[in-house]
């Protein structure tokens, strides 16, 4: 990376731990500009929400008539997943929730998944993946020094739920994410989780077990299961007033759900991963672009955030005893894990990947997305 002189937003906190943030003459980022408008974009007006999401609960179940299910929801026992589980009971759908085993979840997000899914009577499906495959994966990314080491994990929770809902005949996956807390993540953070070209490529070059039980899809699939079947990925809180920290006190009263601290610190690997291999190998803290979408969306004010940012990203108590599991689980030594983070930083397009191709197809986004996500 370049260096450069350290600048901060004036709107949000982004700053130029993001090598490609662009800043306009007033010192305004181009992510918040962006999350701003997509806000615009994609958020009914609050007078709208209300019949836009009546109109899509009577289409879905005119259209499952004759089904088992409604609709397709991933759980993770976070506070999005948990959500969305919530407010369907709610909307008398009729869902299959899908959960990906990774081997990975804490104690505390399988505690939530479970009195979340008794509480309200909606059937589970796991599928767990064969750790020693897993583990493999997950390896040939940490050794391939790339910034996106989630990406395994996010491209099979994609690809399970997409599978499971053409086996059960079911249009709508209806998912956690939402553009009130996720509009910003740089994508010199991470890569394109879909693109599984970059993932079979790494594979093939660091990789040493088959992948059997691990689910993939192919940019083709993905198309064929939207423009051909029709098939809808729903963000469901878009239609709703989504405050975390006001859903996070009803789900705690309502269902006995538990916080579990930042950001998808659900998993312990997920936890490691954005506290303290990011930051500490490239410099990345995500923390910056969670609070600066929740600036984006009023959750917070810019000085409530750089007061957040300043608190210890990992309790050292914890990060001790996250380092011991993660090393165990990997079998790594800590002279091996303290070579991968000194290893020489890679991007993704330094191996095959379809980077380009994603890149391109950038302009047709808003065009792929409505598509993709309307009902």
């Amino acid at each position: 990376m370049e260096d450069r002189k350290h600048q901060i937003c004036r709107r949000c906190i982004m700053d130029t731990t993001d090598p490609d943030i662009i800043f306009d003459k007033e010192g305004i980022c181009n992510h918040c500009t962006e999350a701003l408008v997509r806000m615009g974009d994609q958020l009914l007006l609050r007078g709208q929400r209300r019949f836009a999401l009546e109109k899509l609960i009577e289409k879905m179940k005119s259209q499952s008539k004759g089904k088992p299910y409604d609709c397709i929801i991933g759980v993770s026992g976070g506070v999005d997943s948990t959500s969305v589980a919530f407010y369907v009971k709610q909307l008398g759908l009729r869902a299959l929730a899908v959960h990906f085993d990774n081997g990975w979840d804490s104690e505390l997000a399988v505690d939530n998944i479970k009195k979340t899914l008794e509480s309200l009577k909606i059937e589970l499906l796991t599928h767990v993946v064969d750790w020693e495959e897993f583990k493999d994966l997950q390896l040939c990314f940490l050794k391939a020094s790339v910034a996106n080491c989630e990406i395994p994990t996010d491209h099979a929770i994609n690809a399970l739920l997409f599978h499971t809902a053409y086996k059960h005949k079911t249009r709508y996956i209806l998912s956690g994410s939402n553009i009130v807390t996720e509009a910003i993540m740089p994508l010199s953070w991470g890569h394109y989780n879909q693109d599984l070209r970059h993932l079979l490529a790494l594979h093939r070059r660091f990789g040493h077990v088959p992948l059997r039980t691990m689910p993939r899809i192919s940019l083709a699939q993905y198309c064929y299961y939207v423009f051909i079947k029709k098939m809808r990925q729903v963000p469901l809180l878009n239609y709703f007033v989504y405050n975390k920290d006001e859903l996070k006190k009803l789900l705690t009263e309502e269902i006995g759900w538990r916080d579990y601290g930042g950001k998808h610190y659900e998993s312990v690997w997920t936890r490691f991963f954005q506290g303290y291999y990011l930051p500490t190998k490239f410099g990345f803290d995500k923390r910056k672009a969670h609070l600066s979408a929740l600036i984006c969306s009023a959750q917070m004010t810019r000085e409530q955030a750089l007061q957040e940012i300043k608190k210890p990203i990992y309790d050292p108590v914890l990060l001790k005893q996250d380092m011991l599991f993660v090393l165990k689980k990997f079998n790594l030594t800590q002279e091996e894990f303290n070579a991968i983070l000194k290893a020489p930083l890679k991007q993704a397009r330094d191996y095959p990947s379809n980077y380009l191709l994603f890149e391109n197809l950038k302009k047709y986004r808003n065009i792929f997305r409505k598509i993709a996500t309307s009902p």
